[in-house]
């Protein structure tokens, strides 16, 4: 499903990885570790001005066209003020601005309503989550933001040709394959149902992988619960490692489609916010879509299954 190739440098051995029926490539230099640019975790607890504390999130944030948001729980969920989607809304996770380790019910709960609210848009949709500032949230107040288009994202669209790849050539599911060669691989983390792995040609650092059983949207509600607690256990292995802020998608295929695609849940740490605002992306990560990773993902497999015995 993928190849390796490993080169041996004078200052330490890189590796360049790439999926054989995506393209998707990286390269991975675990000496890179070693500049530890990565600082202690910082952020301020200012709430002036933020629009999803709950004094003002009733108030200054859209509606739906029948002039409702949507409640569950903590969760507020609402159109995006500025869509960068056919569909795009928001859900606000958290009543607290900042949250020390969120709840099982919190994370079920905003998964909720972003399947409500984006079963009102045609498309292929996904859920996603940026979390703290080095990670993207213009926002410190936790939120998700759900996204559907008639088109799907460039990622989806590789998996989209790569099942119809596999399927002509293998006769199998590309899903199934993926899902046999992790559960037995090094990367294999925990699960089931859902399947967690450290995915073998990361996009991002430490990039975690869940394999959901499901196609479409609509078919997610059942596994609310269970991708909740999963979600829920990579975190709480990104802090054991350190790492605080983190980027979150979820995707599915478009309903009503032949469903060769399964959905995915993947997850990257992202180095934490300080005061210097150094990022762990460059140009490699952003202009030439071929990340620079530092940890390989066997051993972050292995970490897991260590600290969990």
């Amino acid at each position: 499903m993928f190849f390796v190739r490993e080169v041996v440098t004078s200052r330490g051995t890189l590796q360049y990885r790439e999926e054989h029926f995506t393209g998707l490539r990286c390269r991975i230099s675990p000496d890179r570790l070693k500049r530890q640019i990565d600082q202690s975790f910082y952020l301020s607890s200012n709430t002036e001005g933020c629009p999803f504390c709950r004094d003002a999130v009733m108030s200054v944030t859209p509606t739906f066209p029948d002039g409702n948001r949507i409640l569950r729980g903590e969760s507020v969920t609402f159109p995006n003020l500025f869509p960068f989607g056919e569909g795009h809304v928001v859900t606000v996770l958290t009543r607290e601005h900042t949250v020390a380790a969120f709840s099982r019910q919190q994370v079920a709960d905003a998964l909720l309503s972003q399947i409500e609210a984006l079963r009102q848009v045609d498309g292929y949709p996904s859920i996603n989550w940026n979390f703290l500032p080095s990670a993207g949230a213009s926002l410190v107040h936790p939120h998700m933001q759900g996204l559907s288009d008639s088109c799907p994202s460039h990622i989806v669209g590789l998996y989209l040709t790569a099942c119809e790849q596999y399927r002509k050539k293998q006769g199998i599911s590309y899903w199934d394959a993926v899902r046999e060669q992790e559960r037995s691989s090094d990367r294999y983390l925990f699960g089931e149902e859902i399947l967690w792995s450290a995915h073998a040609v990361p996009v991002g650092e430490r990039e975690i992988r869940g394999l959901l059983p499901i196609s479409t949207l609509d078919e997610m509600e059942p596994y609310t619960d269970l991708l909740a607690r999963g979600i829920l256990e990579i975190l709480s292995l990104y802090r054991q490692l350190g790492t605080h802020a983190f980027n979150m998608s979820i995707f599915f295929d478009k309903g009503k489609r032949d469903q060769e695609l399964r959905a995915f849940c993947t997850l990257i740490s992202r180095i934490n916010p300080n005061p210097s605002s150094t990022s762990d992306s460059a140009f490699m990560e952003r202009l030439h879509l071929e990340p620079v990773i530092m940890t390989l993902p066997e051993d972050l497999g292995n970490f897991y299954k260590k600290e969990k015995k």
